[in-house]
């Protein structure tokens, strides 16, 4: 297959670029057991790639008596915690496949339903800053599976969405970006993704290279979700 450069790549964060689920399990079931309620794994499975304030209406749901914007506090604050005092643990192939996208003058985005705050202190691991600018959970109306914050990545970096590669971990996440128009990859991690039809699977970007990524192909009319 032919490699074409994207006009972009627009990168997902927690389980694509990091490693971050088990400190949001740990942070979810710590706070619900602190109401003297149950959090099973299959529970936190639920919240992988959903907007914070939507899962924490879940948690809400699940006994949590607090109000949503002091529950998304409360979680962001535990993880970026453990963030501080266990280190950022990135995904396989990662920063690899991030350098050699800038060492080729690949522009990037990050586009997380974290927030801000977080997404800079991830980032801020990186031996240098790859992404042109980010958009975060924080700063959108629709969470994923919404297209908007693809939409708006591409539209702040003045590119065609259709002409961007959006990388993710997640069904939801997936789902925004194929729901976008932008090249899809996926690569699972906390939840099983099954080959279909508007996206490519990786298992991993370890030995992938450029590329293998300027290879995914794009998308067309009858596969956009």
């Amino acid at each position: 297959m032919t490699a074409i450069a994207p006009a972009a790549v627009l990168w997902d964060m927690d389980g694509t670029v990091v490693d971050t689920e088990p400190y949001w399990i740990q942070a979810e079931t710590d706070l619900v057991e602190s109401y003297g309620r149950t959090w099973t794994y299959e529970d936190s499975m639920t919240l992988v790639g959903a907007g914070l304030w939507e899962s924490a209406q879940i948690l809400r749901d699940h006994g949590v008596d607090m109000v949503p914007d002091d529950i998304v506090a409360h979680l962001t604050g535990a993880v970026r915690e453990r963030l501080t005092k266990d280190g950022v643990p990135f995904r396989p192939g990662a920063q690899r496949m991030l350098s050699e996208l800038s060492s080729r003058g690949v522009r990037m985005a990050l586009v997380t339903m974290s927030v801000r705050a977080m997404a800079e202190q991830v980032v801020s691991h990186l031996p240098t800053n790859p992404f042109e600018l980010m958009v975060t959970g924080d700063e959108v109306t629709q969470p994923k599976p919404h297209p908007e914050a693809y939409l708006t990545a591409a539209e702040r970096l003045g590119v065609p969405i259709a002409e961007c590669i959006a990388v993710e971990d997640s069904r939801n996440g997936l789902a925004s970006a194929v729901a976008s128009g932008a090249r899809s990859l996926a690569i699972p991690h906390a939840v099983s993704i099954e080959a279909g039809v508007g996206y490519t699977t990786w298992p991993t970007l370890d030995s992938r290279t450029v590329d293998d990524l300027f290879s995914i192909p794009f998308p067309t009319s009858d596969s956009l979700v």
